[in-house]
């Protein structure tokens, strides 16, 4: 056979970690490599936190999983953990960010349906998004990377230009059923939002009885610095994707909403075989126990400031690379003069630093949230060094 036993649908490298310390991965050969990665914003925590540990140790020996036919104490007790920390009414636990997309839209399409309005369900999407890979999700993206191959797609998506409010207002039809939109677009390459543009989604909703659904899959859950990222805006959704950092590692989503909005979502109308499971709600609970205060978000913050200030002062040193930086908290983005995939191979092999390569010619550098002075120092030495000895392709 030729095919390799793990699918061959991801170009992975050497590297092949075994083991993490706090902020470090450790590979099978013993190297060791700092993970401003974090699993792609997911390790919020680190790799040894001993309260998520704990938490899913004790559960395991308790009870993992039993049908969402019967009734989940677990799954009540962190359901209305989230609805007291944010707008939400209601929610409804996935396995992944792209299942928690998945329910945000038929939320929003079933808010409309739901009364009888069948013609209501296009849902208005911004360029460069990434929402996931089921083939909703990546209906919902204008990205024909993600496209090749599975057409046809599923119909009901409006392509419009990332913070073009104007776009959004003119593509608004008889057919709209509300805007799904990422408030910091991650694999686009670290792009937040206006303020004008999101305040302007939101009178533009309530204008026209339309819903508006926010993918903070990657940009929540503190990573920008609040719990979550509409928070900064002075807006509140209709509609919410969580996941990633949420679970810590554990493979853990949600999708959250007001009880207007999820007046569609009734019973057999939707479902999960595992989502809301009791190990899942544990590491759910064991994040929230530590993200979930203001004392912490404001260290996220100043810890995001400072590595934001060291890195704007040191890519003046190279103006043939780097561009600028921009993002929130400690989701930092690091525009490039060229495409980085290059580059960020070249910081993990040659220099142990873990990176990840994102649209628009932009490093993520999206570490746990726990890191402190010392991992800034060790990023920004490893940085320095993988940019004195790395030949941009200009120069080849």
């Amino acid at each position: 056979m030729s095919i390799t036993p793990l699918m061959p649908v991801y170009p992975r490298c050497g590297f092949r970690p075994v083991r993490g310390e706090h902020c470090h991965l450790i590979g099978e050969d013993g190297r060791r490599c700092l993970d401003f990665a974090s699993g792609i914003a997911v390790n919020l925590l680190g790799h040894s936190h001993e309260g998520l540990i704990g938490a899913i140790q004790r559960q395991a020996a308790t009870l993992m999983h039993v049908s969402n036919l019967y009734g989940s104490p677990q799954g009540e007790h962190l359901a209305q953990r989230l609805v007291d920390l944010t707008f939400a009414d209601t929610v409804f636990f996935t396995n992944s960010g792209a299942e928690a997309v998945e329910c945000a839209i038929k939320t929003v399409r079933a808010y409309h349906q739901s009364a009888g309005n069948d013609h209501k369900f296009e849902i208005i999407t911004f360029k460069n998004a990434f929402h996931g890979r089921t083939m909703a999700t990546i209906s919902a993206s204008n990205q024909d990377k993600m496209h090749k191959g599975f057409l046809p797609l599923l119909q009901g998506f409006k392509y419009v230009d990332f913070d073009d409010l104007e776009g959004a207002k003119a593509a608004i039809g008889p057919n709209t059923a509300g805007f799904l939109v990422e408030p910091i677009q991650g694999e686009g390459g670290i792009r937040p939002a206006s303020d004008a543009f999101m305040q302007g989604l939101r009178a533009l909703a309530d204008e026209h009885d339309l819903l508006l659904a926010l993918d903070e899959v990657q940009c929540g859950v503190g990573r920008a610095g609040t719990l979550y990222a509409y928070e900064q805006y002075g807006i509140v959704p209709d509609v919410l994707a969580t996941a990633k950092g949420i679970g810590g590692g554990f493979p853990f989503g949600a999708c959250l909403a007001t009880e207007q909005a999820a007046r569609g979502m009734v019973i057999g109308t939707h479902g999960s075989t595992y989502g809301g499971n009791p190990l899942a709600m544990a590491a759910g609970e064991a994040v929230l126990d530590v993200v979930a205060n203001e004392e912490f978000m404001a260290e996220v913050r100043a810890k995001g400031e400072r590595l934001r200030s060291r890195i704007e002062q040191f890519i003046g040193n190279y103006p043939d690379m780097f561009e600028l930086v921009r993002g929130r908290g400690l989701m930092v983005g690091i525009k490039m003069k060229f495409e980085t995939r290059n580059f960020v191979a070249h910081l993990r092999d040659n220099h142990g630093l873990l990176t990840v390569a994102a649209g628009d010619n932009t490093l993520r550098v999206i570490p746990p949230l726990v890191i402190d002075d010392s991992h800034i120092d060790e990023f920004m030495d490893k940085l320095s060094a993988g940019a004195a000895s790395f030949q941009p392709p200009e120069a080849a």
